[in-house]
C-alpha cells in the first residue's frame, strides 16, 4: 500500500495444512455476499476502491450500512483463519536519503519477521502480486547471503542469512488470490490507522463517508484479539507494527 508520505507492506503466512481451510472460509464468505448483496464471487476485493466507491463497486449502489457490514464480515472471516500477519510501515518523511530503497527494505523487514517466527522449524515460500517482482527477487536472494541484524550484545551487527525461505519469490495476479486480497485489505486499514493515529490527519473524505476513526480501530482490535497479528514483529507496538525509521 503506497501513499504520499508513507508506504505499507503487509504479509500473511500460514501452515500449508491450513491453506484449504482458510481458502474455504473466504470462498464461503464470498458466496454469502453474492447471495445477500449480489457481490460477484469472482469480483476482486480492492479495499481502497471499495471504500471510495470507484468502479466496479459503484455499480452495486450499496448503502453505507451495507459497505460497513461487508467490511465487518471480511474482518471476522480473516480473524477466523489460521494465519499470521506482519505489517511494515516506511515513514518517508523521516528519510533524507533519496536513494533509500523503500520497497526492498520493507520486504526485507517482512521476511526477517517471518524467518524469526519460523525459528528454523518450518520452511516458507513467498507469493506477491504482479508488477514488482524483479526488485523483490533481488532483495530476497541478497538476504540469503547477507542479512545484517543488530547484535543484542554489542553496538555492532551480525550476519544472519535467511535460510528457511524456499524458491524465488513468485507472482500472481491479485484477482486470482483471496490471500493477496486479504493483504490489500489489511494494508489499507493499517494505512488509515497510521494516518489517523500517527499523522493526526482526518480520513480521506470518500472513506469518511463510509467509516470513521473508531471503525478503523475496531478492525485492528479484532485482528489483534483473534491472534492474527504477529505482535512479536514489534513488541513495543500494540499491533506489532514495524515502523521505520524507528
Amino acid at each position: 500500500m503506497a501513499s504520499s508520505d508513507h508506504f505499507v507492506l503487509t504479509s500473511l503466512y500460514m501452515p500449508a495444512e491450513s491453506w484449504q481451510q482458510n481458502f474455504n472460509l473466504m470462498r464461503g464468505l464470498r458466496k454469502e455476499l453474492r447471495d445477500k448483496y449480489g457481490f460477484h464471487v469472482t469480483e476482486e476485493m480492492h479495499t481502497k476502491h471499495f471504500l471510495t466507491d470507484k468502479n466496479p463497486y459503484r455499480y452495486y449502489n450499496w448503502s453505507k450500512e451495507v459497505k460497513q457490514e461487508i467490511i465487518k464480515v471480511f474482518t471476522l472471516t480473516i480473524a477466523a483463519m489460521d494465519l499470521k500477519i506482519v505489517n511494515v510501515i516506511i515513514d518517508k518523511t523521516k528519510f533524507r536519503d533519496n536513494n533509500y530503497h523503500i520497497l526492498e527494505n520493507a520486504l526485507k523487514y517482512n521476511i526477517q519477521r517471518i524467518e524469526n517466527d519460523s525459528d528454523g522449524q518450518w520452511n516458507y515460500l513467498i507469493i506477491t502480486d504482479e508488477g514488482r517482482i524483479a526488485p523483490m527477487r533481488k532483495t530476497a536472494r541478497a538476504i540469503r547471503a547477507f542479512n545484517p541484524i543488530q547484535s543484542k550484545y554489542s553496538y555492532g551487527f551480525v550476519n544472519q542469512p535467511i535460510t528457511n525461505m524456499i524458491e524465488d519469490i513468485m507472482e500472481k495476479n491479485s484477482s486470482e488470490s483471496y490471500f493477496i486480497q486479504i493483504c490489500d485489505f489489511v494494508s489499507f486499514f493499517i494505512h488509515l490507522y497510521f494516518r489517523v493515529e500517527y499523522r493526526n490527519e482526518a480520513l480521506p473524505n470518500r472513506v469518511a463517508n463510509v467509516i470513521d476513526d473508531a471503525f478503523v480501530r475496531r478492525v485492528l482490535v479484532t485482528l489483534k484479539n483473534s491472534g492474527r497479528l504477529n505482535l512479536k514483529a514489534n513488541e513495543t507496538n500494540q499491533y506489532g507494527l514495524v515502523i521505520y525509521p524507528k
